[in-house]
């Protein structure tokens, strides 16, 4: 089930996600300021050689690539000191080396999943129960658990960013400028004196602390989780902005160290972000990027976790896995017609 009134930006052809802008504009900046790939370290860090086996998360150790491979990534909303924390954004990146196209699915936190040894419950929550349970990389694991079992297909990587760690990345450029496609009232901000400030629409020059504000805010926004996501693309295209100019050369340095925080955890070797750091180098994003939504509908349903009714995203899976399988495998055919699915309806 569909809504009709999904906005033009999601019809025709899909359009890639800001992540991936964002990566591309480093990789960018990397090649141009650097020689370090050059010799035998460049040849050795080629996609073709460095990728010949990957590792499955929840699976074997390693396997062979067969030229793809999917990277799970995940935005945690953890604070500073907490032991555990919610996976408020997930996106299934497929990188096909062969043909150098990578598919990206945009998958609701608050989708419907089944936690083994606890019930239904939103997907947002297993990474909190089980980081709370089992420790924080068994925790991220059974998050991934559970997306591989929604879309029933492996994942080979993963990398959990924070918001925090956004914060120190838009402060070490100086700022940024970021276009606010609609008021923005903070209702569950970071920062208690933050509550209730309205952030017009327009273009505006933004601190780290305000930019983290804005892109965490759901509940005040015209389309929920949707709007949300324009916020987080805005948001990561001034940061691409801000590095683009000459000079944010100068902020490259520290905009580097920073990286760290805002990347909490991966089971990706610096060799394996740097090759595919050369695998998306020249990508062209509007025709070798694709986007992907989930289709499904809103309902109200029991949490076993929580022991409540509440909203949750029911996905039709049928769809959900015909996409997974033609996008998100090595079944994925060179030049294959691609649509973005519509967004859901709300109830």
């Amino acid at each position: 089930m569909t809504d009709a009134r999904q906005p033009s930006r999601a019809r025709g052809r899909a359009r890639p996600h800001p992540v991936l802008r964002m990566v591309a504009a480093v990789i960018c900046l990397a090649v141009a300021g650097a020689g370090a790939f050059a010799g035998y370290k460049y040849y050795t860090l080629r996609p073709v050689y460095h990728f010949q086996t990957v590792p499955v998360v929840n699976g074997p150790p390693e396997v062979p690539a067969q030229a793809s491979f999917n990277v799970l990534l995940i935005g945690s909303d953890q604070r500073p000191g907490d032991v555990a924390g919610h996976s408020d954004s997930l996106l299934l990146v497929h990188a096909d080396l062969r043909d150098r196209r990578f598919n990206v699915l945009s998958i609701p936190r608050d989708t419907r999943v089944y936690m083994p040894g606890h019930g239904y419950t939103k997907l947002t929550s297993v990474q909190y129960v089980a980081q709370a349970e089992l420790g924080k990389i068994p925790g991220i694991e059974r998050a991934v658990a559970a997306v591989q079992r929604l879309t029933g297909v492996d994942v080979n990587y993963y990398a959990v960013t924070n918001y925090w760690g956004l914060q120190g990345l838009v402060d070490a450029v100086g700022g940024i400028d970021m276009d606010i496609p609609f008021d923005v009232r903070l209702t569950h901000p970071w920062y208690p004196e933050d509550r209730g400030r309205v952030i017009r629409k327009g273009v505006h020059h933004l601190d780290g602390k305000m930019v983290t504000e804005v892109v965490h805010e759901r509940d005040s926004l015209p389309e929920g989780d949707f709007s949300r996501q324009q916020l987080q693309e805005e948001a990561l295209k001034g940061i691409a902005r801000a590095l683009l100019r000459p000079a944010g050369l100068v902020h490259l340095p520290e905009f580097v160290q920073q990286l760290p925080n805002f990347l909490i955890a991966t089971n990706m070797s610096t060799d394996d972000i740097l090759s595919l750091a050369l695998a998306a180098r020249g990508v062209d994003l509007d025709t070798q990027v694709h986007y992907y939504q989930v289709e499904g509908a809103s309902q109200t349903l029991y949490d076993n976790i929580l022991e409540q009714r509440n909203d949750q995203f029911v996905p039709n899976l049928e769809r959900l896995r015909q996409v997974a399988q033609t996008y998100f495998t090595d079944a994925t055919e060179p030049g294959a017609e691609t649509s973005t699915p519509t967004r859901p309806q709300q109830p």
